[in-house]
């Protein structure tokens, strides 16, 4: 008889066609993945994947149980949701309006999929980004990376983004083209406030020198993202950005000019380590086919 494990890491990694993001997903180690696969092609008797140092792929005969499995998996875990005398819920975190579109779409469907579930979601104030996951309010957050804590599992990144320098309308990089990183010397830099903010997350963003060593000032530390909009418009400083805020946070005084040297920002997905929702690896799963159709 098929074991579950050996089910649901063959579709995840059907989907995901990496051990380490299958692994993260079903929150089990890689080698536990690659056990239960093994194991599930002795049992089939052929290869479901092909596998070498550089990339995961589905055999013909992996498409073929996909296609077969998937749907029966779908009907019989809505099933179980829906045989629950207690409401199962999930409550999704985002730190970005374009996170929030990503995970509000996948919520959709997810109440399509298990309709018997709840699905909340919740913005994270930059100045707290894990506090409401450690309180356990979140189950599931999709922010930017990296994160790098001991009680928090890191998950698959679902997209990226490439990097801005929001600045008032009339300063002297307001007109050009691209900035560097090295402008970044001669601004002042708004930045995020924050004995919770998590250091190597803080240093990521907003530097404190620039790549050949220059130092770059620190302006004031704000706690949410309108504070920065109000620095920048009032000509206090500048701040780094994702490019999606020329849309969705466009100021009639401020201006986004991309970076042209900056590597880009990364989202991704992480969750309690200790946590055992489970509704956070079928929510993963469908984040991940949401992401794709981005």
């Amino acid at each position: 008889m098929l074991e579950r494990l050996e089910l649901e890491a063959f579709l995840a990694l059907a989907e995901e066609l990496h051990f380490g993001r299958t692994a993260a997903r079903l929150c089990v180690t890689t080698p536990r993945i690659s056990q239960a696969i093994r194991k599930l092609e002795r049992r089939i008797g052929a290869p479901l994947f092909e596998r070498n140092s550089r990339a995961v792929r589905l055999t013909p005969l992996g498409k073929q149980l996909r296609d077969e499995l998937r749907p029966a998996y779908d009907q019989i875990s809505a099933g179980i949701l829906a045989a629950s005398h207690a409401k199962p819920a999930i409550t999704v975190g985002f730190s970005s309006p374009w996170c929030g579109n990503l995970v509000a779409r996948t919520a959709n469907a997810f109440r399509t999929r298990y309709p018997n579930a709840a699905v909340g979601i919740e913005e994270i104030q930059l100045a707290d980004p894990l506090g409401r996951m450690r309180s356990g309010a979140v189950d599931l957050q999709l922010t930017e990376f990296p994160i790098a804590e001991p009680d928090i599992t890191i998950g698959p990144i679902m997209f990226s983004e490439r990097r801005g320098l929001l600045v008032p309308r009339e300063h002297r990089f307001a007109g050009q083209e691209s900035v560097s990183l090295e402008d970044l010397a001669d601004t002042t830099l708004i930045t995020i406030a924050g004995e919770l903010v998590p250091r190597n997350w803080m240093d990521h963003h907003f530097p404190r020198r620039t790549p050949s060593g220059r130092p770059i000032p620190h302006g004031p530390a704000t706690t949410s993202w309108a504070e920065v909009l109000v620095h920048v418009s009032q000509g206090v400083g500048v701040g780094t950005v994702a490019l999606p805020a020329m849309v969705f946070d466009a100021w009639p005084q401020t201006v986004v000019v991309p970076f042209r040297d900056a590597p880009p920002i990364e989202y991704g997905l992480l969750w309690p380590t200790a946590g055992s929702n489970p509704l956070v690896a079928p929510f993963l799963a469908a984040i991940a086919e949401a992401a794709v159709a981005r």
